[in-house]
C-alpha cells in the first residue's frame, strides 16, 4: 500500500504529434519511455496518480493542491484543443495529503474556484501542459486513474522534500495505492538556439542529474549546486525533490528510461520503484536535512546585526501572535530619527520591501519596527508573510542619510546613491546598488516609471546614501 511507484517525466508540447507534427518524431526516445512508464504504472496496481507540475498553481509560501471534483484541460493553447482531458480528482486523498503536510510546517493552498479569484493569475483549476503532455502518453499506455494535481512550491529544498513524505503517509493511512510523478524538463540552455539562451554549464547539470538518478543518490539530488541549477534554467528540480521524499528511508530501484535534448532542452524519463524500509535507518534523510537546515538558520542568525534581529523578531512575533520584541539597550546611533527600508528575501528572491524616505517616528528603532511589519504584510506585490515561511526568510535594513538636492546629474552614481524623483504630486524612490542598474539613465528611467512620471516631464531629483545592515 502507499506509494507504489514514482516517476519523472518531461512535458514539451512539441512531443505531442497533434502539436509538433513532424517535429514530434524527434522526441521518439521520450515518447517510448513514457509509454513504458505508463505500462509500469498500470502494472503497479496504482489507484490514484499524483502529479507535481512546475507550471500550475505555484506559490512562494506553500504548495497548491487542486481541490475541484473534475480536472479538465487541453492543449488548445498550443493549437490542439482536440487533445483534452476530463478526469476525476481524488479529493479524499488530496485532503489527507494536506493534513499530513501540517506536522512538517508545510503550508498547502486549496486551489478551487475561490482561490482562482483570490490568487488571480497565480492559481488555476485547469490542467497545464506540465500535466497534459505526460498524461497524453500515459493514457496511451492504459493509465486511466483518478488524478491529484500539485503545483511545485518555492520554499527550501529541505521542506519540499517533506512533501513526498506527506504523500506517502496519506496514501498509507487511506490504504490507497498511489503513483507519484514529478513533471519537469531539465536544462533549457543546452544549445546556442535554446529557448532560454545558452550556458556551457547546462550539460553539466543534466549529466549530474542523470548520473545521480542512476545511482539512486537522494542526498546528491537534494543538495545539487544551486548556482549550477540556476545556470541550467531548469524547471524540474523542485518537482523532483518533492517526489523524492516519498522514498525517504526506503530501499528503491532507480532507472533512467531515456534522456535526450533535441531542441536545446533536456528531456528525461525515469522510474523509481519503492522497496522495504531500510534496516537501521530510523530517521532517514529528511530529519538529517531538517537538522542541518536548523544549524544553517542558527548560524545565520548568530551573525545578525542589531537592527536586522529586531526586524526579524518583529515579523516573527506578528506571524506567531506572540509579544513584540523589546528593543533592549539601543545603540546611540539608532536613537536619532531617520528614514529606513526593511527588505525581506526568500531563497534570494524579494519577498517584501517597504520603507520611509523621511522619518515618521522618533527613532530609527521605531522606524524599523514599523517598516518590518509593513514589508511583511503590506507590500502590494506580495501576499502577507505566513508563519510557515519564517525559517526561509532573510532580512536587511537600510538606514538612509538626509536627502540632498541634485542640480547636476553627473553627481549621481547608482552604486553609491539612491534617488528620489518627483513631479507635482507624483514621486518615486529607488535604493542604491541594485542588481542590473548600473547607469544613471537606467536608474532615473526606472524610478520615473515607478512614479508614473512621463519620460519627458521635468523632475526634481534628490539623492541619498544608505548604510546597510545584514
Amino acid at each position: 500500500m502507499g506509494v507504489v511507484l514514482c516517476g519523472i517525466v518531461p512535458h514539451p508540447p512539441v512531443m505531442v504529434p497533434e502539436v509538433g507534427s513532424r517535429r514530434a518524431a524527434e522526441t521518439a526516445d521520450s515518447q517510448n519511455a513514457l509509454l513504458e512508464l505508463g505500462r509500469r504504472i498500470a502494472g503497479s496496481g496504482a489507484e490514484t496518480l499524483v502529479l507535481i507540475t512546475p507550471h500550475g498553481s505555484v506559490f512562494g509560501e506553500g504548495v497548491g493542491i487542486t481541490m475541484v471534483p473534475r480536472l479538465r484541460g487541453d492543449l488548445g493553447r498550443f493549437g490542439a484543443p482536440e487533445v483534452s482531458f476530463n478526469l476525476p480528482n481524488d479529493l479524499e486523498l488530496a485532503a489527507e495529503i494536506r493534513i499530513k503536510c501540517e506536522p512538517y510546517n508545510l503550508l498547502t493552498v486549496a486551489v478551487d474556484e475561490q482561490a482562482e479569484r483570490i490568487y488571480r493569475g497565480r492559481a488555476s483549476t485547469g490542467l497545464d501542459h506540465g500535466v497534459t503532455v505526460p498524461l497524453y502518453w500515459l493514457r496511451r499506455a492504459g493509465v486511466e486513474l483518478p488524478l491529484i494535481v500539485v503545483g511545485m512550491g518555492l520554499m527550501s529544498r529541505e521542506r519540499l522534500y517533506f512533501f513526498g513524505r506527506a504523500v506517502r503517509e496519506a496514501a498509507l493511512d487511506l490504504k490507497r495505492k498511489t503513483a507519484l510523478i514529478a513533471s519537469g524538463d531539465l536544462s533549457h540552455r543546452l544549445t546556442r538556439d535554446a529557448p532560454a539562451g545558452y550556458s556551457p554549464r547546462a550539460r553539466d547539470f543534466d549529466a549530474r542529474v542523470v548520473e545521480l538518478l542512476r545511482q539512486g543518490d537522494l542526498r546528491g539530488l537534494v543538495e545539487i549546486d544551486e548556482e549550477l541549477a540556476e545556470e541550467a534554467g531548469e524547471c524540474g528540480l523542485r518537482p523532483i525533490i518533492m517526489m523524492l521524499g516519498a522514498l525517504d528511508g526506503r530501499d528503491f530501484r532507480s532507472e533512467v528510461l531515456s534522456y535526450e535534448a533535441p531542441f536545446g532542452v533536456g528531456y528525461m524519463v525515469a522510474v523509481l520503484t519503492p522497496g522495504e524500509p531500510r534496516s537501521g535507518d530510523r530517521d532517514g534523510l529528511a530529519e538529517e536535512l531538517q537538522k542541518r537546515r536548523a544549524q544553517i538558520v542558527a548560524a545565520r542568525r548568530a551573525k545578525e546585526s542589531y537592527l536586522v534581529r529586531l526586524a526579524r523578531r518583529q515579523v516573527e512575533s506578528h506571524c506567531r501572535k506572540t509579544e513584540p520584541p523589546e528593543p533592549g539597550d539601543v545603540p546611540p546611533e539608532f536613537q536619532r530619527s531617520g528614514g529606513t527600508f526593511v527588505s525581506i528575501k526568500k531563497h534570494g528572491q524579494l519577498r517584501g520591501c517597504i520603507g520611509t524616505i523621511l522619518p515618521t517616528r522618533d527613532s530609527i528603532v521605531e522606524e524599523v519596527l514599523q517598516n518590518a511589519l509593513a514589508a511583511a504584510n503590506r507590500d502590494p506585490r506580495f501576499f502577507p508573510v505566513r508563519a510557515a515561511e519564517l525559517e526561509d526568510l532573510q532580512y536587511s535594513v537600510d538606514v538612509l542619510s538626509p536627502l540632498e538636492p541634485v542640480e547636476d546629474l553627473s553627481t549621481l552614481d547608482p552604486k553609491k546613491y539612491g534617488v528620489v524623483v518627483s513631479h507635482g504630486r507624483r514621486s518615486g524612490v529607488l535604493l542604491p546598488d541594485l542588481e542590473g542598474i548600473d547607469t544613471v539613465e537606467k536608474q532615473l528611467s526606472i524610478v520615473r516609471e515607478k512614479a508614473g512620471i512621463a519620460p519627458d516631464a521635468p523632475i526634481k531629483v534628490e539623492r541619498f546614501t544608505v548604510t546597510r545592515y545584514t
